[in-house]
């Protein structure tokens, strides 16, 4: 006779993505002027997916490279393309590179870097057992820090009333933050890494946009980079699905700098133990692509000529955006559309505005009024701007 008492009886039911989800609604819209602001992934002008020419190149090569096979990779990853990765966030002068103070393991894009680092953390980093992110913040840095045993804290980022980053209350919660915390940051002001040597947080930099953001990998790199010239241990989560275009084949990498390459050795024989009991191997062919373009003057340069036409695109849609809300009176301050860069934008709409642009509009976007940028195109940015000047003036 068996137990008729299922094992999965108390397993409660989980809210869906909300990215996920939203895109799931839009899908099933069949409203014609719907638009999908919710997704951070490009689009042509013609809201097309983009597969970079540089990509499509490199993809060639493989291709015709009869040595190639399917055997696996390192655990760790392709070293050429680890070591690439972390001199594409460091800098070619890094000074820890140059002193042997840097270790790079290849993981399942952003999101494994993310996991990778905070399993080693929740493991080996007895500091503090809470870690501090960003409020609002994509919701999957939530769970990935909680299901890895983190308490998770959030700062002020967003000044509704400025419509800025909410900077002052942000380093009021580092300087209140036990000591120790772990803090993944991406600005870039020195007063954040004045405050974080005070009290000894760990920075954990998650950098899923480098060469997109601003159109230079330098100068999106800037934070990063002066964390390290500060003495600072680090981790960076990278993810190459954006600026490659690489949604699909999950090619990440976790850069991490310690204070001597002794520590660097013991480091990164424990993320390799870390990596053989998640993942085993890395998956191959995205990372290839990226090491091939890295690695090649000529495919590099023309990367950096994609990353320009993407972020450019980027630029546009914002100068539209603004000039569209401009003209037609839209209340408020909307400075911030332009002052803000990389892809997401945000715009400062309620909730309850939000929904409106939903049920009225057929436009999805998060509860939060944060927007992809590459979901507007120069045909549907009027469309975009009358229905914000709509929620904003009535809702």
């Amino acid at each position: 006779m068996t137990n008729d008492i299922s094992a999965f009886n108390s397993v409660p039911l989980a809210p869906p993505d909300v990215i996920f989800n939203l895109t799931a609604q839009y899908k099933a819209d069949t409203d014609p002027k719907k638009i999908n602001v919710g997704v951070g992934a490009f689009r042509t002008d013609d809201l097309k997916p983009y597969v970079l020419p540089v990509v499509k190149k490199a993809d060639a090569i493989l291709f015709n490279n009869a040595d190639l096979d399917h055997e696996y990779l390192p655990i760790a990853g392709t070293p050429s393309y680890t070591q690439a990765a972390a001199r594409l966030i460091l800098g070619q002068d890094s000074p820890a590179i140059k002193e042997n103070r840097v270790a790079a393991v290849q993981t399942i894009s952003g999101t494994g870097a993310n996991h990778t680092g905070a399993v080693f953390l929740e493991k080996f980093y007895k500091k503090s057992p809470k870690c501090y992110i960003s409020k609002p913040t994509w919701a999957n840095h939530r769970n990935i820090f909680t299901l890895a045993g983190f308490e998770v804290e959030e700062y002020p980022y967003w000044n509704a009333e400025r419509r800025g980053l909410d900077y002052e209350a942000m380093l009021d919660t580092m300087r209140a933050a036990p000591e120790g915390s772990v803090d993944p940051t991406r600005e870039q002001w020195k007063g954040i890494a004045q405050v974080m040597n005070e009290k000894k947080h760990f920075p954990f930099f998650d950098c899923a946009y480098q060469g997109f953001a601003s159109g230079d990998l330098d100068n999106d790199a800037w934070a990063v980079r002066y964390f390290v010239e500060q003495g600072f241990e680090l981790f960076v989560a990278q993810s190459f699905a954006k600026n490659f275009g690489l949604y699909g084949e999950r090619a990440g990498n976790l850069t991490i700098v310690t204070k001597s390459a002794e520590e660097t050795k013991r480091v990164f024989s424990q993320m390799e133990k870390l990596q053989r009991s998640e993942i085993s191997n890395p998956p191959a062919y995205g990372s290839r692509i990226v090491d091939i373009v890295l690695n090649d003057a000529a495919l590099y340069a023309e990367w950096k000529e994609n990353l320009k036409y993407m972020s450019n695109r980027i630029i546009e849609m914002r100068k539209a955006l603004f000039n569209r809300l401009t003209e037609l009176g839209t209340p408020g301050t909307w400075n911030h559309i332009t002052d803000q860069i990389g892809m997401f934008s945000f715009t400062g709409l309620s909730v309850a505005q939000v929904q409106v642009m939903k049920e009225k509009y057929h436009i999805y976007l998060t509860d939060n009024g944060r927007i992809s940028m590459a979901g507007l195109s120069t045909n549907n940015v009027d469309y975009f701007a009358k229905a914000v000047d709509d929620v904003v003036r009535n809702v």
